[in-house]
């Protein structure tokens, strides 16, 4: 129909005349109440941004000489992370002579993605950046809690 008939039926029905598909030959368009519309898509933009997860990146410190025990413990932590679908950025932080042994951290942040390795995968190898060396750990899709609470509410 041609725009003017568009028109004056949704002034007869108190809607709005909302062109839809614009590239389209003819243009599509749609009666409606636009404002209605808006409102509608808004909240559920907003729906959507409440339920997003955003992923943070949390830091696990430590330093050449820890102990095992600590080492466990701090892996325990970044496991706690990896799960939460965070990513873990782990950090060896040298102090004077220290330095001289960079092997000692490279060592150290093996054995750490060693016990988080189930749960965790490297993005970022280890690299030197001052006087501290990082490794950044992402979590693996199929184990983050995040991503089983999807699944969850999908089936449901």
């Amino acid at each position: 129909m041609t725009a003017f008939e568009a028109l004056r039926i949704a002034r007869e029905r108190n809607t709005d005349l909302v062109e839809v598909a614009p590239n389209a030959v003819p243009p599509v368009c749609r009666l409606m109440d636009y404002g209605k519309f808006k409102y509608e898509t808004a909240k559920k933009e907003r729906e959507q941004r409440k339920h997003a997860h955003t992923v943070e990146l949390r830091e696990v410190r430590l330093r050449p000489k820890i102990d095992s025990h600590d080492l466990e413990f701090k892996a325990k932590q970044a496991h706690e992370f990896l799960g939460d679908g965070d990513k873990v950025k782990v950090s060896v932080l040298f102090r004077g002579r220290e330095m001289n042994h960079p092997e000692l951290a490279r060592d150290l942040l093996d054995r750490f993605n060693t016990l988080v390795k189930d749960v965790g995968q490297i993005e970022r190898a280890a690299l030197m950046e001052g006087r501290t060396m990082t490794l950044i750990l992402a979590p693996q899709p199929q184990f983050s809690k995040a991503n089983q609470e999807q699944r969850v509410e999908k089936e449901a």
